[in-house]
């Protein structure tokens, strides 16, 4: 067990990254911005950014967010650190994932793992904070019964008010993270294992342009490299989920 100093470091540090997040997250919800960037001129512009941070550009003509239901992920990317260090470590653009537990209200609610507690999200609070209003959803290639449905809600409400894990420990005995907490939820309601669990020793030396030093710090020296974990990019890749939808969100 971490030592008590290092604990409360650790919680500052997650804090002063999320502020923004949760201010935002408070806040009232902005209509997205979706007036196109002017060209920049080539004398104007800057070097390509590295690809393990870029944000995949989405095309204009992105189609509109269809209905969700019951068992669909939805992916989206937070600007802040550590999350931008997660998609970075793992070759992918989104860094969140939150499964859809409710349609049945004015909007859908996306059940996720999060600071500082696992809860449910009304959709247009869950999509606010993504960089760029980026959404991605993928859903079970076999449709959820009743019995299933019913099974996921269950699951995930189980889990509600679990802490956020810091740690990203799959074996941890009582905290979550996001891609934990809809790989389980969805193991236990269907017997789907979406994602793929790695240890860190894999996952970081897939990676060579990972950022060693940050993660060396977040864990204050020691990279625990056998630990075993579940990403974000491990679950959108699954061949057990199909695409429903790969944009820019707006606001109907």
């Amino acid at each position: 067990m971490p030592a008590l100093p290092s604990l409360l470091t650790r919680v500052l540090l997650v804090a002063a990254a999320l502020g923004p997040c949760l201010a935002a997250a408070a806040a009232p919800l902005p209509s997205p911005a979706l007036t196109p960037l002017p060209a920049v001129p080539a004398s104007l512009a800057v070097p390509a950014v590295p690809t393990s941070l870029a944000v995949p550009a989405v095309p204009a003509s992105a189609p509109v967010l269809p209905p969700l239901a019951v068992g669909d992920l939805v992916f989206i990317r937070v600007p802040w650190r550590p999350f931008v260090e997660v998609a970075a470590a793992t070759g992918s653009w989104t860094n969140h994932v939150g499964i859809v537990v409710d349609t049945g209200g004015p909007e859908p609610l996306v059940a996720e793992s999060t600071f500082p507690l696992a809860r449910a999200t009304p959709l247009s609070r869950f999509v606010a904070r993504s960089e760029g209003a980026r959404v991605a959803v993928r859903r079970l290639a076999q449709p959820l019964d009743e019995a299933q449905a019913a099974r996921l809600k269950a699951a995930a409400q189980a889990r509600y008010g679990a802490l956020y894990d810091t740690g990203f420990d799959l074996r941890s005995p009582r905290r979550q993270f996001c891609s934990r907490f809809v790989h389980e939820v969805l193991l236990q309601a269907t017997g789907a294992t979406v994602g793929e669990v790695e240890r860190f020793e894999t996952l970081l030396r897939r990676r060579p342009d990972a950022n060693l030093g940050f993660w060396r710090l977040w864990y204050f020296g020691r990279i625990p490299w056998q630990r075993q974990t579940v990403t974000p990019a491990s679950v959108l890749a699954s061949p057990l989920l199909r695409p429903v939808f790969d944009g820019r969100w707006q606001r109907s």
